[in-house]
């Protein structure tokens, strides 16, 4: 399927909030992904996996989460000091500002005229799987893919030591999809447990899928890149998203 892409400045909190948007050629409507990235914002591995997923027939947006500090089109580098930079915007952002991202995200791609009524969904990498994981909480997100989110078994999140967000797991009444890499240090075994039976107590529908994998295995950018688990894990995202919305 073609995709057509452009970028967007959203107005949100007295500024803007660019999304990269990616969606079907086909003038007709398709569910809508809000897609969280992880702390380098709109990279190009960002960027290639948003056209993807449109390309199987749905409007992916992709809002900068570092959109109140840094400046439009920012683009964090693979580098130390890219990580350090990607981090230290991460402490300076509250959880009620990136609450407040995601609706305004969520807002957009209800409004948007190719995404289709009451067919919303979400999906992010590491601090955007965390991201994802809370925007499940909104009652119109009804799947949410999670992979290798940071923080969602021991509560951290930008300023907070503790954002709660697997306390409030009561709150989704969507559908989740966890997937991990058993070799990611950030979310290891104990970790992953923590989450299972925080959302098996919470009785949120979800399933969780494990990778020999490292974390960050779907960046195709860097030595950690598992190609054959990310394409499984990316075929394993399609699918669920496509059965939610039939």
């Amino acid at each position: 399927m073609i995709v057509t892409t452009q970028y967007m400045d959203v107005p949100n909190a007295g500024g803007v909030m660019r999304v990269f948007c990616a969606a079907p050629s086909e003038k007709r409507q398709y569910p809508g992904i809000l897609c969280f990235s992880d702390i380098f914002q709109l990279t190009p591995p960002m960027v290639r996996m948003c056209v993807r997923l449109a390309g199987y027939g749905f409007v992916a947006g992709a809002p900068e989460i570092y959109c109140r500090i840094e400046p439009p089109g920012a683009v964090i580098p693979f580098d130390d000091a890219g990580r350090t930079r990607g981090l230290d915007d991460a402490a300076k952002t509250s959880v009620l500002q990136f609450d407040a991202n995601c609706r305004t995200g969520l807002d957009w791609l209800e409004k948007h005229p190719r995404v289709a009524q009451g067919k919303i969904g979400a999906m992010g990498f590491c601090i955007g799987g965390h991201l994802a994981f809370r925007a499940a909480f909104q009652p119109e997100v009804r799947a949410t893919v999670c992979f290798y989110g940071t923080g969602i078994h021991d509560g951290k999140l930008g300023k907070e030591a503790d954002a709660e967000s697997l306390a409030q797991a009561g709150a989704i009444r969507g559908e989740l999809l966890m997937v991990f890499g058993t070799e990611d240090p950030h979310v290891p075994e104990e970790g992953r447990k923590t989450i299972h039976e925080g959302l098996l107590r919470a009785k949120v529908k979800h399933r969780t899928m494990l990778y020999k994998a490292q974390h960050a295995f779907m960046r195709d950018e860097g030595p950690r890149f598992d190609a054959e688990a990310t394409d499984h894990a990316f075929g394993e995202m399609i699918a669920f998203f496509r059965k939610a919305f039939r």
